[in-house]
């Protein structure tokens, strides 16, 4: 990544600034797809900030980002100016007018949900990839990312129920996979021996630099050992180990609030204390002035 500066952040755009939750699940896909990228022709269809088109770009042997927003295109091209395979567009990716199968790889997350026309982005979409090509698009699940939560996203135009956002897709594919995306708080066991857990899909990344490695690179906290005097049985590459309550997530999401509420209540508690001053201010009586010196005492002093 280029040292440009950050894009702000709109609320909604992700950027690589962001942190924690949102800052996961924005990687992950676009690690997820970078294997499938290598060596193709990729289309980045609202790519934003252009974090991902970079990163794709890594491997692809060339890669169109688009966006609607010219700030969040020119920016792009000021921070990705290294790398000479990626170059962005500004378009409105439901008005796309690409040539016929020009892309191997057409990646579009979290687009769908901010437009109504849905139609109109996949059948552009489908018009610029190749017929042996991949599409891999996200969007939210309304019944978990709303419904469940009971929010709504002001950005958000239309979002998709499961069935509906198959059923945009089968009309136009008949060989659709689904994934599931959430992010989870689990206990991680994997192997240090091979077999390769980058070949399972497993990603990890250190800091910001949008650099992306395979496997699970972490500093372990226990080894497990598996031993035996006759050859072993084949055994799993990974184990992961949840709650479905998400306990962690839970008391994490709790202590978030109670900090937000204790924040919020000493800025309020800080707002009345400089109220307070500022009436005492007020209502303080005016200094006196000191009552002149007589005519006298100014006779013969020094100058």
């Amino acid at each position: 990544m280029s040292a440009g500066a950050a894009l702000d952040f709109t609320g909604e755009r992700f950027t690589p600034e962001c942190v924690r939750e949102i800052w996961y699940e924005h990687w992950h896909r676009y690690a997820l797809v970078r294997a499938w990228a290598r060596g193709r022709r990729v289309l980045d269809a609202a790519c934003g900030e252009g974090y991902g088109s970079a990163l794709l770009a890594q491997v692809a042997d060339s890669v169109l980002g688009l966006d609607v927003d010219p700030v969040a295109v020119s920016h792009a091209r000021e921070r990705y100016v290294a790398a000479a395979n990626l170059r962005f567009d500004q378009a409105d990716a439901t008005r796309l007018q690409l040539p016929a199968a020009s892309f191997d790889l057409v990646v579009s997350f979290e687009t769908l949900e901010h437009v109504q026309a849905q139609d109109a982005l996949l059948d552009g979409l489908g018009h610029a990839l190749a017929d042996d090509g991949l599409l891999v698009i996200s969007s939210p699940d309304k019944a978990t990312y709303s419904d469940a939560a009971g929010f709504r996203n002001e950005y958000h135009v239309r979002e998709l129920y499961r069935d509906e956002f198959e059923a945009l897709l089968r009309r136009r594919y008949p060989h659709v996979r689904l994934y599931a995306q959430r992010l989870l708080f689990q206990s991680a066991i994997w192997s240090v021996d091979p077999p390769d857990l980058g070949a399972a899909g497993h990603y990890v990344t250190a800091g910001r630099d949008g650099g992306v490695e395979d496997g699970l690179a972490y500093a372990p906290m226990y080894y497990i050992a598996v031993c035996s005097r006759r050859p072993l049985p084949e055994l799993p590459a990974a184990s992961w180990f949840g709650d479905r309550d998400e306990s962690v997530y839970q008391h994490y999401n709790h202590e978030i609030r109670k900090n937000m509420a204790a924040g919020a209540r000493i800025a309020e508690l800080e707002a009345q204390v400089e109220a307070l001053r500022r009436e005492q201010a007020a209502a303080a009586p005016p200094p006196v002035a000191a009552p002149p010196r007589p005519w006298w005492r100014f006779w013969g002093s020094a100058d």
